[in-house]
């Protein structure tokens, strides 16, 4: 085991690589998940509000004040927007996990190849 084929270590570093691709795709689907609920709640709440209510939206550090109809017509776009963002992060993650997947198994079949070279010459 000590002595990997050239070829075995390349596998090897791909699979790091493309395990750290897949964590990454991972942290920023969790985050756009977390804007997608902030949206969402944003949404459920100026549903409540009656059309001439004063509202506010965020505009980097400061509060502006805002019309509720442009605002709800911003975040539904912004949510929509997430939605699809979150959809091709959930693809790309799976595309990835099912190559991660692969790339397991021929490591394992080198590996137990190696172990049967091994074996047979001792």
């Amino acid at each position: 085991m000590e002595k990997l084929s050239p070829q075995l270590r390349h596998q090897l570093a791909q699979f790091q690589e493309v395990q750290q691709q897949t964590q990454v795709l991972l942290a920023q689907r969790q985050q756009l998940e977390l804007l997608l609920r902030e949206t969402e709640r944003a949404l459920k709440e100026l549903e409540k509000l009656p059309e001439d209510a004063v509202v506010h939206k965020s505009v980097g550090t400061i509060l502006v004040r805002s019309n509720k109809g442009e605002l709800q017509k911003e975040l539904t776009e912004q949510k929509e927007t997430l939605d699809l963002r979150v959809k091709t992060l959930e693809r790309q993650g799976e595309r990835a996990l099912q190559r991660l997947r692969e790339m397991r198994e021929k490591i394992d079949e080198a590996l137990k190849g190696k172990k049967l070279e091994e074996g047979a010459a001792s």
